[in-house]
């Protein structure tokens, strides 16, 4: 019984690339273990620079011998000091099994990013990110994502440990049921983009549950980054008053996209970038899967966040993210201006969401949520709740709407809906508001904003009117937004409505 060490450095030569896609990856040399001949450990230390400009993905080989029982893997890298405005070092990690490396993920067993610096996988258990699963024969390979790399490139270590023995028992998945007791058909409730320590936040499924809870929500969707291990973690914390969907934020170069709602175990894959002509396939994968396509946070301004996929593909976007700030603003006047092409080509228009992307504290779970009118509380109900835009978003569970358009021959349209009455037909716009106080409130047209209000009284409550007709609004949407402006921002908003449409089709 002993432990076996050994070390080599990579060289990183043109021979070693291959490409997928328009995508590079680089594949390096072999880290090779013996049989276990008596050794209870064998560890490998590898080294290795990566250029600036270096690939998307790096995969470091490894031949597992039969009868291991535990691969683990740490890893370190240098920092150099950058100059300002410089992208410094920052390097992902993960794993991929004997079946490969190809895209899809059939051989995917997990990620961490650079949420952490070791991890292991046997048959009984994993690290969180990670997939529990039998260490087979054959090769595997650790996946390196040099996310951004300094002028002087970046120096890497990695150790691999092989431990052998006899392997333990798989657990079998139990996952969480897609429906929840509801109240019919109502509103609902919702934040679909939270983080727990199975990707980079900082919160057990059971610490988010709690605070979705808190916040007087009815359902989540879990969102972790690049895995689904997550998945068989949540069903302890579903209940009657908490419906709880499992999904994947696919965090490609490109962008980010919520997978909203998919079923239990699906995996999405993320290796891949605009220009390489994948994503469709990948949102098909999605939707085949039951979940709904939503890009996330698509004007971010973080490395790698900002949405250059289009929409083409997209179920809904998510307009809110986090704390209100001029991204948000941005993204929002974009979706605007998606409603305005959407009537103005007759084609569909694409819904909008808000969601905390809470990571950990002091995120808050549930600022903002989507309030969607759903048949149920049902997986189902609320992604055709959300698919339809029969939606508003609020900053927090004390802020209420209420959002119709009425007109003709006592005919009357909701979110999401459409009014379909002559061009030339008196239309009342009414908006119901209850847990806004001081907030104004704003009707946005094709056109732009055609009403501001007065400031609601301190008790938050108060309803607007405002009449038009088709020919002169050909939809209507309503926010609330505080008093105080932020830098650019004029005045946060404290909630919006998706639009009531006006007129015939």
């Amino acid at each position: 019984m002993g432990e076996d060490t050994h070390e080599q450095t990579h060289g990183i030569g043109r021979r070693a690339l291959f490409v997928t896609g328009a995508a590079a990856a680089l594949t390096l040399g072999r880290v090779s273990f013996a049989a276990a001949d008596g050794q209870r450990q064998e560890t490998r230390t590898v080294h290795g620079t990566l250029p600036a400009g270096s690939p998307d993905f790096v995969y470091v080989p490894v031949e597992v011998p039969a009868g291991v029982r535990e691969i683990k893997v740490s890893y370190t890298y240098d920092k150099p000091s950058v100059p300002a405005g410089t992208p410094g070092n920052a390097l992902d990690i993960g794993l991929f099994d004997e079946r490969g490396t190809e895209l899809g993920g059939r051989g995917f067993r997990g990620w961490s990013g650079g949420a952490r610096t070791e991890f292991f996988v046997r048959a009984d258990d994993a690290t969180p990110g990670y997939v529990p699963g039998p260490v087979r024969e054959g090769t595997w390979y650790v996946a390196l994502g040099p996310y951004t790399v300094a002028p002087q490139g970046l120096t890497y270590e990695l150790t691999v440990t092989l431990t052998y023995g006899e392997p333990g028992e798989t657990p079998r998945p139990v996952y969480p049921p897609s429906r929840a007791k509801g109240r019919g058909r109502a509103w609902y409730r919702g934040d679909c983009h939270l983080h727990s320590w199975y990707s980079d936040g900082r919160r057990t499924p059971a610490e988010i549950a709690a605070l979705a809870r808190a916040a007087g929500l009815d359902f989540i969707n879990s969102s972790d980054h690049n895995t689904h291990s997550s998945h068989p973690h949540w069903a302890d914390q579903a209940g009657d008053d908490l419906l709880i969907m499992l999904g994947e934020e696919v965090t490609t170069r490109n962008g980010h996209v919520l997978a909203l709602g998919t079923e239990p175990g699906t995996f999405v894959d993320w290796r891949y970038r605009a220009r390489d002509n994948r994503w469709a396939r990948f949102a098909r994968d999605i939707r085949r899967a039951g979940g709904l396509v939503v890009p996330a946070h698509p004007h971010a301004t973080c490395v790698g966040c900002g949405w250059k996929f289009g929409f083409a593909e997209a179920d809904a976007v998510e307009v809110w993210n986090g704390p209100y700030t001029p991204d948000d603003e941005v993204t929002l006047a974009d979706w605007d201006n998606q409603l305005v092409a959407s009537v103005r080509h007759g084609r569909a228009w694409l819904p909008a969401m808000g969601n905390s992307d809470a990571h950990r504290d002091p995120d808050t779970v549930g600022m903002p949520q989507t309030v969607v009118l759903a048949d149920d509380l049902t997986r189902e109900a609320i992604q055709d709740g959300i698919r339809a835009g029969r939606s508003y978003v609020a900053e927090s569970r004390n802020v209420t709407l209420s959002f119709t358009a009425a007109g003709g021959r006592g005919q009357q349209a909701g979110i999401g809906e459409r009014l379909a009455v002559a061009a030339d037909t008196p239309v009342t716009v009414r908006l119901e508001v209850s847990g806004a106080p001081r907030c104004t409130v704003r009707f946005v047209t094709d056109q732009g904003v055609l009403f501001t209000s007065d400031p609601l009284p301190v008790s938050g409550a108060g309803t607007v009117e405002w009449r038009t007709t088709p020919a002169y609004a050909a939809y209507v949407r309503a926010e609330l937004r505080h008093e105080a402006a932020l830098g650019p921002v004029p005045g946060a908003l404290a909630a919006f409505t998706n639009p009531v449409f006006l007129g015939a089709t």
